[in-house]
């Protein structure tokens, strides 16, 4: 009795074309995904600046940010001054890195009070978040 050869060189090969067309798929979803985290949540109108530093660290910044009408906001989380006080207090380590983002038309004494609040715990640099703009 003789068996007939299998090919198994018809069955080996594996389409890729589906597999290339699902990871750009997932690639674009990130892409766009991305752009959106990395935007603020509280939406604010920053103040202009001509000449702006962008500033990378390793340790993640806590944002504070101050709304046209004074309300505080820890890291999107609302808070009062006393609140930021405790809070400011609780952070340990070497000196936190601050950014600051304060709505262009919020009177001053709001930026006063929350940059005092973190002197107060030892906190002396600050990074004031600006859109970038022209002269």
């Amino acid at each position: 009795m003789r068996r007939e050869p299998v090919y198994e060189s018809d069955i080996a090969e594996i389409n890729m074309t589906p597999f290339v067309d699902i990871v750009l798929v997932i690639l674009v979803i990130f892409m766009v995904t991305a752009t959106f985290v990395t935007q603020g949540k509280i939406p604010l109108n920053l103040p202009q600046a001509t000449n702006a530093e962008n500033h990378k660290d390793d340790q993640k910044p806590i944002t504070l940010s101050l709304s046209e009408t004074g309300e505080l906001y820890y890291d999107d989380e609302a808070l009062s001054l006393d609140d930021l006080d405790a809070k400011i207090a609780q952070v340990t380590g070497k000196e936190p890195h601050i950014v600051l983002r304060s709505d262009a038309k919020t009177p001053f004494e709001y930026v006063v009070k929350v940059i005092d609040i973190c002197k107060k715990h030892r906190i002396s640099t600050f990074a004031i978040q600006t859109t970038k703009g022209g002269a």
